[in-house]
């Protein structure tokens, strides 16, 4: 199979790739590496620079490369900067997608996986989060993510396109071979951080809140390993190889860590004593998100590997150290 995948230079995108490559997938990456690295691109893969929005680029490739079936990660993805630039967002992730399907129905491509989020539900009416629940984002990020599964919904019964969208919390971690790993600018998510103190680039961390409703009043998050999250798109690609109906699917590991248990097992990943700083609660942050990953794995017979936080922060510490200024 030939898979097209947008946005492959990117993190998730980028470790998606290794995993079609060692799995036996002829891929082809776009990427307009506005946040991706051609670094993260892997050799085997034929890769073309370029902006989804950009038709007359897309038509282009689309009828040079025969493409089976395509992974879409081409989006912005920064809460932040989407609630102060939404018209961003906008422009990026919805009309970037409406381009995208107005080819792939020219070109009769009719699969396809997109990487969505748990920013879709918003604030959580119970815990675990399931499918089923209410999709109310608290940010314009999660309303465009929402957005384009309503997009892929809709163009799916006119066009008979087929797509899973993979509902994921918090990505995290790095390739074990320690070639690529997670490399944003600014960065916003929590192990990066906490690693850069042991790595130097900063003297402690911040600790939004200490007063939340759990074990030791600082949030919890579900994390799930960024290859296990590749492995899921892949199974979510076979699935529609197959004929399987259009589905939408949580990915995470159904277990919640606090920050402060991150923080603590990063001092033993690290051998550092990493400093905190206590600061004011950040608006907008819930206390517990947990995902309810029964379906993908019942479904798609998704089993992650990297379910230990140990494991994790050990993978990410391997890149980051060896790479502590990105690609």
């Amino acid at each position: 199979m030939r898979i097209l995948v947008l946005g492959g230079a990117g993190y998730i995108g980028s470790h998606t790739v290794y995993e079609l490559v060692d799995a036996g997938y002829e891929v082809i990456v776009i990427d307009n590496l506005l946040t991706g690295f051609k670094e993260a691109v892997h050799p085997q893969a034929k890769f073309y620079e370029g902006d989804i929005r950009d038709k007359i680029f897309l038509d282009n490739i689309l009828s040079k490369e025969k493409i089976d079936g395509v992974i879409h990660f081409a989006a912005s993805s920064q809460v932040g900067e989407s609630m102060k630039n939404p018209l961003k967002y906008y422009n990026n992730n919805l009309c970037g997608t409406e381009v995208l399907l107005e080819s792939m129905v020219e070109h009769g491509i009719d699969k396809i996986v997109f990487s969505s989020t748990a920013a879709t539900y918003g604030e959580p009416e119970s815990i675990p989060i399931l499918e089923t629940a209410r999709t109310l984002p608290t940010n314009c990020y999660g309303e465009t993510k929402l957005s384009m599964e309503k997009m892929f919904k809709w163009i799916s019964k006119a066009h008979n396109l087929r797509y899973v969208s993979l509902r994921y919390f918090n990505a995290c971690g790095a390739h074990p071979n320690g070639k690529i790993g997670e490399a944003h600018n600014p960065e916003t998510h929590l192990i990066p951080l906490v690693l850069q103190v042991p790595n130097g680039k900063r003297e402690y961390i911040s600790v939004f809140g200490n007063d939340y409703d759990t074990k030791d009043g600082t949030c919890v998050r579900d994390y799930i390993h960024v290859n296990d999250l590749a492995q899921a798109h892949i199974l979510a690609m076979e699935y529609l190889s197959k004929g399987g109906e259009s589905n939408i699917f949580n990915l995470g590991n159904g277990v919640g860590f606090t920050v402060k248990e991150v923080i603590e097992t990063a001092r033993k990943v690290t051998n550092h004593t990493i400093p905190i700083r206590e600061e004011e609660r950040r608006a907008g942050d819930p206390s517990v998100l947990i995902a309810s990953s029964e379906k993908a794995r019942k479904v798609l017979g998704w089993k992650p590997q990297y379910a230990d936080l140990e494991t994790i922060i050990s993978t990410a510490w391997k890149w980051h150290v060896n790479h502590p200024d990105g690609y």
